[in-house]
């Protein structure tokens, strides 16, 4: 159920509701979680849209994107992560308004310590998610 934050100048991208349903299925899909509503509602992407002047690389072009995935520990192996950061790093590029930031495109994955995976008010250790998820899972199975 990861979150992702994408930062970029205002403007960067063309449709940002349609980025963020983009990364967060394609993050959903490489993560390989099965399509029950507890990951499908709970994998989000947010865009935030930077006023000018609020990003510059060193050469004073702002056109960079960031990219910030959080997962819980240990959700992705060495393969999700290389598969993940190319992907995303796609769709970043597809959706902007010029294709030129690709390069600029920088795709950060980030882990919240075990136990700290806030939801639905309750700080979830990686064994409470996976008890959840079977239990969603067995529900949805019931209900086929």
């Amino acid at each position: 159920m990861p979150m992702i934050d994408v930062y970029a100048p205002a403007g960067v991208f063309n449709d940002t509701y349609q980025l963020a349903r983009d990364l967060a299925t394609a993050v959903m899909r490489i993560e390989q979680v099965p399509p029950i509503a507890m990951f499908r509602q709970n994998t989000a992407a947010f865009v935030h849209e930077l006023p000018p002047g609020h990003c510059s690389n060193v050469d004073g072009d702002e056109a960079c994107i960031r990219v910030q995935v959080l997962t819980n520990a240990g959700a992705l192996n060495r393969d999700k992560q290389i598969e993940i950061v190319a992907e995303l790093t796609r769709i970043a590029g597809a959706a902007a308004a010029n294709a030129s930031v690709q390069p600029r495109t920088w795709v950060l994955l980030t882990e919240a310590p075990d136990g700290g995976w806030g939801l639905w008010g309750h700080a979830h250790t990686n064994a409470d998610l996976v008890g959840a998820a079977r239990k969603a899972m067995a529900a949805s199975a019931k209900d086929e």
